[in-house]
């Protein structure tokens, strides 16, 4: 199953991790993506956080993608944007650069419109009980299996993926898994994705 690496830099931060090191860390384990997810920053302060991230994707040839600030990609030649449903119709005119589009999803009916205009992939969530959520109820396996059956780019499900419940999501034909806290925390982040890929 493949993994989606999401950073979270004040996650990294707030225990006491060099983010730039672990950027390094999960690069080296070849997980299938790594967006930079970093929604905080303004666009300037995001662009250096971005290519001081891109030199480990590339060393270890892991397709780095942008997220959200599309000016940002276009400056630094990456060819793969990930965007938020809204912006991804709002900004429909400014895609042409990209070779790889990817789509958050909350819907089987956002998933299908996505494909329709040209998503490459979608990540559905959330899907199980997660702290980025808080107070926010999981959407669950069933909500995961309605976006796989509304198109056929690959999906991948986000939201408190771990070891535990991953079996649930590799009894559906969903293309992987995003994973964000857990990696962000992690001095470790060889065991985590190892007891995900490994799980059955």
């Amino acid at each position: 199953m493949d993994v989606i690496c999401v950073t979270n830099k004040k996650i990294a931060e707030e225990n006491s991790l060099d983010f730039y090191a672990l950027i390094e860390r999960i690069a080296r384990e070849r997980p299938k993506k790594i967006i930079l997810r970093e929604k905080y920053l303004s666009e300037e302060e995001y662009e250096i956080v971005a290519e001081k991230c891109i030199e480990a994707c590339r060393k270890h040839e892991i397709d780095f993608v942008v997220n959200k600030f599309i000016k940002t990609a276009i400056n630094l030649n990456i060819k793969s944007v990930h965007l938020s449903f809204k912006d991804f119709f709002e900004r429909k005119n400014e895609l042409s650069f990209f070779e790889r589009i990817g789509v958050s999803v909350h819907s089987a009916e956002e998933a299908a419109a996505a494909e329709k205009n040209g998503a490459c992939y979608v990540i559905a969530g959330h899907i199980f009980k997660t702290d980025c959520k808080k107070g926010v109820l999981p959407r669950g396996i069933k909500f995961l299996e309605e976006v796989l059956n509304s198109v056929t780019i690959p999906v991948y499900a986000i939201g408190g993926i771990t070891a535990r419940n991953v079996s649930e999501v590799r009894k559906t034909s969903a293309s992987g898994v995003c994973l964000m806290s857990s990696l962000m925390k992690s001095e470790n982040p060889f065991n985590i994705l190892e007891s995900i890929k490994n799980s059955v």
